[in-house]
């Protein structure tokens, strides 16, 4: 699926997703969202839109990520975190998370 809108909570990416990623993305409210997608290689990413800035962008946001491997309980455990930024004013964009269960 090429340019698809994910939403995320200060904005939104157009991104060129698999079918398989669209699936993941759709919660069943008629939207696509960034979160259950997960990382999107940036070459894939053709503009986002900031919130904040309140502009579109022909680029893809800054990509920051942390790896708390954090134990949830329940044999599972935090392995990333993710967070789309704003290039302008670093504002979230959209954000993931990747859970492991051991």
């Amino acid at each position: 699926m090429s340019n698809t809108k994910l939403k995320g909570s200060g904005g939104f990416i157009i991104a060129d997703i698999t079918e398989e990623e669209a699936k993941k993305a759709d919660l069943g409210v008629g939207e696509l969202f960034i979160a259950p997608v997960g990382k999107i290689d940036e070459a894939k990413i053709s503009k986002y839109y900031c919130k904040v800035c309140d502009c579109e962008f022909d680029q893809s946001p800054k990509l920051s990520i942390e790896n708390p491997n954090e134990a949830l309980g329940q044999e599972m455990i935090l392995k990333e975190i993710g967070q789309y930024l704003c290039n302008k004013c670093n504002s979230k964009v959209g954000e993931y998370r990747e859970f492991e269960k051991l």
